[in-house]
């Protein structure tokens, strides 16, 4: 025994006590889970851990109650027959003849710690430290560690450094809005926390650290949903002399390692398609390719249509499987999502022995009728829906009918990974008619569209990239333009001039004028890779103290006001008048 066992309070964790202990004395500490009496003279305490419960037999009477804080000592002796129990891993073994010694008192907790039981959100995170003792926060808490060391190993095995950059930092463009910080030294002046290390990790390209890696926390003051939080953490890459396949192979390696950690299995490879390719197929750039339902293309069966409802300049349509005993209220309600998102209607058929079945049926011609008919492989008992309006419309209308009719619940398997390529370097234009960076202004364009910038911009690729997991977006990274005159062009597309763009990157436009090699780089959300390994639908569920979906730390109270002095030590006015 060394010396640091020799002087911990337990032999043993609670989950570990098993047959191959039997006869030993053996001290374990931990929670009061329950407390049983079996007659006058006999009472049975289960003490829990993280590694589970084991059950102490305590001859008397002793003390305790659900969430005291003990330590017990006993012999480990097998359970009597017809008493084990075989949902515990312990449940062959008992604690026998036991001394409990009370580390400390506890109050009743507000609810229940039992994974079984069902607890309102807000009463969790505001006892935020006593949910955590549940097994599922245990478990999933854990499953991140070890998504973390997977992704370290994976990355430091390919020749990557692991590198921290600054919270304190200076106003990026990246989209998002930032959360500042005053400085106290230099009154009036402000820091920003990052909302990724984007330029900083560039900068590392410039320095000479050609393979950097980060699991970096970010901070975005942006609306919260289930997949997004003030705070989030992220796998954060970057390369040297690399190219986009380069970028592909190292990430979707550490994301299987990662993978292969938690569940035991190694990802099958990762499939690639490209961003129109996304679209027109399942009609987002984020598909989850557990299921069928792709989107198919009726524009060229429509060309002539007489149908004024079905004349547009591209006509999809989805099978839906067994979708024909629907009722009418239900495609009442999905003509309505379908005009949420833009279209003008929904055309709806039911696939039957007879024929089509739907309002719109008889003023088909018979070759559109067919066509409906045969969509996919359509058979008797089938719904076909149409969506005609322009392209990309009609995809995105049909890809969200899609996900509402067929979509498994996240975390249900099996897991699909998707590579999506050759994002538009554009997204549009604002209103002063530039040009919308779609992620941004380092994004190297597609060699062969370079000629696109000035004559039609929109139809530019870049060589953008991002990962999905069954239809959620885990993370995206890109080539960077490193070349100054390509990174004029660019500027130049978006409006922005040398005076802006000195203003708002000079020190990195500055660096990249003493040698930046080619570089290439990535950042995946670790909160979300998580979540849907462990299948949670929200990622409060794998954080320790996450904020409401309104920002607010229930536990703490934060967001809160400072005290006056702070307040003038800043040189900051009040935020609010006081009650």
């Amino acid at each position: 025994m060394s010396s640091e066992e020799a002087t911990s309070l337990r032999d043993l964790q609670c989950g570990h006590v098993g047959v191959e202990h039997e006869g030993r004395r053996v001290t374990v500490c931990g929670w009061v889970a329950k407390r049983r009496e079996h007659g006058e003279h006999l009472v049975f305490v289960d003490v829990r851990d993280w590694t589970g419960v084991v059950q102490a037999v305590v001859p008397g009477t002793v003390d305790v109650r659900p969430e005291f804080v003990v330590r017990v000592t006993g012999t480990v002796s097998r359970r009597p027959e017809g008493t084990a129990n075989e949902r515990l891993a312990t449940g062959l073994v008992e604690l026998t003849d036991c001394d409990v010694e009370v580390l400390n008192t506890a109050e009743p907790p507000p609810f229940p710690l039992d994974e079984r039981t069902e607890i309102d959100e807000a009463v969790r995170l505001r006892y935020r430290y006593l949910d955590l003792r549940r097994e599922p926060m245990q478990r999933n808490l854990r499953v991140r560690a070890t998504i973390n060391r997977a992704l370290r190993a994976s990355l430091d095995a390919q020749g990557f450094c692991e590198i921290e950059t600054p919270l304190l930092w200076a106003p990026t463009p990246e989209g998002a809005r930032e959360f500042v910080v005053p400085s106290r030294l230099h009154p009036g002046d402000f820091y920003v926390l990052p909302q990724s290390p984007q330029i900083a990790k560039q900068l590392l390209m410039v320095g000479g650290f050609d393979r950097y890696y980060q699991i970096a926390r970010c901070l975005r003051d942006e609306d919260l949903r289930a997949d997004r939080q003030f705070e989030f953490t992220q796998l954060d890459v970057e390369a040297s002399f690399v190219t986009q396949t380069d970028v592909v192979r190292f990430v979707s390696q550490a994301v299987a390692a990662a993978a292969a950690a938690v569940t035991g299995e190694v990802p099958q490879d990762i499939v690639t398609m490209t961003w129109a390719e996304a679209l027109d197929r399942y009609g987002t750039d984020k598909p989850d390719l557990r299921f069928g339902m792709e989107i198919c293309d009726l524009t060229a069966a429509f060309a002539t249509t007489s149908v004024q409802a079905l004349a547009a300049p591209c006509v999809k349509a989805l099978r839906v499987p067994g979708g024909g005993d629907l009722t009418r209220s239900r495609l009442d309600a999905l003509t309505e999502q379908a005009k949420a998102h833009g279209a003008k209607g929904l055309a709806w058929f039911r696939v039957s022995a007879q024929g089509l079945e739907s309002p719109l049926a008889r003023h088909l011609a018979p070759e559109e009728s067919a066509a409906v008919a045969s969509l996919d492989g359509a058979g008797p008992g089938d719904l076909v829906l149409v969506v005609a309006d322009e392209h990309d419309l009609a995809c995105r209308v049909l890809g969200a009918l899609r996900l509402t009719l067929g979509a498994p619940p996240v975390g249900a398997g099996p897991y699909r990974y998707l590579w999506v390529t050759e994002f538009p370097m554009f997204e549009g234009f604002d209103e002063e008619g530039d040009l919308v960076a779609a992620h941004h202004p380092f994004t190297m364009p597609v060699a062969e569209d370079l000629e696109l910038l000035g004559t039609d911009p929109l139809r530019v690729r870049s060589q953008a990239y991002d990962l999905v997991l069954n239809g959620w977006e885990l993370g995206s990274g890109s080539v960077r333009i490193h070349r100054a005159d390509i990174q004029s062009r660019v500027f130049r597309a978006l409006g922005i001039g040398e005076e802006e763009a000195a203003s708002r990157f000079g020190f990195l436009l500055g660096a990249f004028r003493y040698g930046a090699p080619p570089h290439a780089g990535f950042a995946f959300g670790i909160d979300r890779l998580t979540a849907i390994l462990v299948g949670e639908e929200n990622i409060r569920e794998v954080i320790a103290f996450p904020k409401t979906q309104s920002g607010t730390d229930l536990m703490t109270g934060a967001p809160k006001q400072i005290t006056a002095r702070q307040m003038r030590e800043l040189r900051l006015g009040a935020a609010r008048p006081p009650a």
